[in-house]
C-alpha cells in the first residue's frame, strides 16, 4: 500500500524534506489512493475525489505530485494544461454534432484513466473555462481521481471580472469535491541550485555570445555549417537559422514577436530536444502578446524537459523582473532559474556530452 513514509523517503533521496503543507498534500494523496492506485474503498476514508494543490511557484507542488504519480500503480496520466487543450480541441473537430459533444469527447478522452494529474492548471479564457467546466463535471461523474497543481486558489481562476461569475459553479465544484491544499512554504526550490556546467542564458548580443552559441550547436549537431531553413510549427512556416536532429536555432522575432500560439511551441518541443532562442531584444517584452508567447514557450519546454538557450541584449531575468501584462510571469522566472541549474535534467543532455570546453564566464552578460 502506498504510504506517507514511502513518498517521504523518495523525496529525501532527491534532497527534499517536506514542509508542513507538503506533508498535508502527501497525506491527502495517500488517502486518495489505495495500494493499486485506485480510489480508497471507504468513502468515509476518502471524502474527496481529488486533490487541488495551489501556491506560489517553486513551492514543491509538482515535486510532491510527480513523486506520488510515479509510485501509483494504476492506469494513470499526467499532462500539462496546454497539451490537454490541444488534444481536446482536436477531438472536438472530428466529433459528430450532437447535444453534448463536449461531454462525449470528455468521456472518450477519460476512458481507461483512473488517475489524472494536471500540472499548472489555470483558466484565463472563457472558452477554456467552458471546456474545463464540462470536462471536470464529466470526470467527477465517472469517478476519475484527479490531482491539480496551480499557482491559483480555486476562487482565483478566471479572474477577469467580466467572466468570473460564469465560472463560479466550477469553482464551487472544485471546492466541494477536492481537498484544497495551499502550499505556503517560504522556499522556492528552483532558486539557489548549483549552476549547470554549460551556461544557458547569454547577454549581450555580441561576438562572444555568437561564438558561444555556435559552439553549443556544433557540440550537439557535429557541424559548423549553419544553413537557414524553414521548418513547420503546427503546420505553419517558421524561418530558422539552423535545424539539426536535436537542436533548433531560431530568432525571438520569428518565435514570439510574430503571431504564434502554444500549439506551435508544443509541436517544436515534440520534435527537438532543445532550442536556441536568439536575438531577443528585451524592449519587445513590453508588448503583452509577445511576453505571453515567451511564457508559453518556457512553460512548454520546461514541462517536456527540453533545453532552452537564450541570447538577449540584457540578462533575461533582469528584463523580466517587474514586467506586467501577462499571466504567470512569476512562474516563468522560477522555471528559468531551474532551467539553468545542474538539477534540471533536460533531454538534450542525453544526446551528447557538452560539458567540455565551454566558457565558464558565459552566463548573463559576462560572455
Amino acid at each position: 500500500m502506498l504510504e506517507d513514509a514511502q513518498i517521504t523517503r523518495t523525496l529525501a533521496a532527491r534532497g527534499i524534506v517536506p514542509d508542513a503543507s507538503q506533508r498535508e498534500a502527501i497525506a491527502a494523496l495517500v488517502t486518495l489512493l489505495d495500494a493499486n492506485g485506485r480510489r480508497a474503498s471507504s468513502s468515509a476514508t476518502s471524502p474527496h475525489q481529488g486533490v487541488y494543490c495551489h501556491g506560489l511557484p517553486g513551492r514543491g507542488k509538482s515535486l510532491v505530485v510527480d513523486t506520488v504519480f510515479e509510485l501509483a500503480t494504476c492506469r494513470k496520466r499526467r499532462l500539462h494544461f496546454h497539451e490537454f487543450l490541444r488534444e481536446m480541441n482536436r477531438r472536438l473537430v472530428s466529433e459528430p454534432r450532437g447535444d453534448d459533444r463536449l461531454g462525449s469527447v470528455s468521456r472518450q478522452w477519460l476512458d481507461g484513466i483512473e488517475l489524472l494529474c494536471f500540472d499548472e492548471f489555470h483558466v484565463h479564457d472563457i472558452a477554456d473555462a467552458f471546456l474545463m467546466g464540462r470536462f471536470l463535471d464529466t470526470a467527477i461523474g465517472l469517478g476519475t481521481r484527479i490531482v491539480l497543481t496551480s499557482n491559483y486558489a480555486p476562487d482565483g481562476l478566471l479572474a477577469d471580472p467580466e467572466f468570473h461569475e460564469r465560472f463560479l459553479p466550477t469553482i464551487e465544484q472544485i471546492e466541494r469535491c477536492f481537498n484544497v491544499i495551499h502550499f505556503d512554504g517560504a522556499r522556492d526550490y528552483r532558486f539557489g541550485g548549483e549552476e549547470a556546467q554549460v551556461p544557458h542564458f547569454f547577454a549581450p548580443l555580441d561576438a562572444a555570445t555568437r561564438e558561444t552559441l555556435l559552439r553549443i550547436f556544433v557540440r550537439y549537431e557535429g557541424s559548423e555549417t549553419l544553413d537557414p531553413v524553414t521548418v513547420s510549427a503546427a503546420g505553419r512556416p517558421l524561418a530558422a537559422r539552423a535545424a539539426g536532429a536535436a537542436l533548433l536555432w531560431a530568432d525571438f522575432e520569428n518565435l514570439c514577436v510574430a503571431s504564434r500560439s502554444h500549439l506551435d511551441y508544443l509541436d517544436l518541443a515534440e520534435r527537438w530536444h532543445g532550442l536556441i532562442l536568439d536575438n531577443l531584444r528585451t524592449e519587445r517584452l513590453s508588448t503583452p502578446h509577445t511576453l505571453q508567447r515567451l511564457i508559453w514557450l518556457v512553460d512548454i519546454f520546461y514541462d517536456r524537459k527540453r533545453a532552452l538557450f537564450i541570447a538577449s541584449d540584457e540578462p533575461i531575468e533582469t528584463a523580466l523582473s517587474g514586467l506586467e501584462g501577462a499571466h504567470d510571469l512569476s512562474r516563468t522566472l522560477s522555471r528559468l532559474a531551474e532551467m539553468q541549474s545542474r538539477a534540471y535534467r533536460n533531454t538534450l543532455d542525453g544526446t551528447r556530452d557538452v560539458s567540455a570546453d565551454m566558457p565558464a564566464n558565459a552566463l548573463d552578460g559576462s560572455a
